[in-house]
């Protein structure tokens, strides 16, 4: 399963217990020569509620370097 096929599996809203969600991959330089370049090595997932609007952030590599067990319990803390 995907990363982002789980955040919406499990997305339950911080703000207003809300379930429904829209994730966007943003990417970002970081400092140094990559700004510079313009080299945007820094992938982030942008998880906006449907119903108030709240966004929460997520690191994808840190969710994707984990097992599909970890993955899940990794998954649970985050949306409760």
């Amino acid at each position: 399963m995907r990363v982002e096929e789980a955040i919406k599996e499990k997305f339950k809203c911080t703000k207003c217990s809300g379930t429904g969600c829209r994730i966007k991959e943003v990417a970002m330089t970081g400092t140094g020569l990559s700004k510079m370049f313009d080299i945007q090595h820094n992938h982030f997932l942008f998880v906006s509620c449907e119903n108030c609007g709240y966004v929460e952030v997520y690191n994808p590599n840190i969710l994707e370097g984990k097992t599909r067990g970890q993955l899940g319990t990794v998954l649970d803390i985050l949306f409760g």
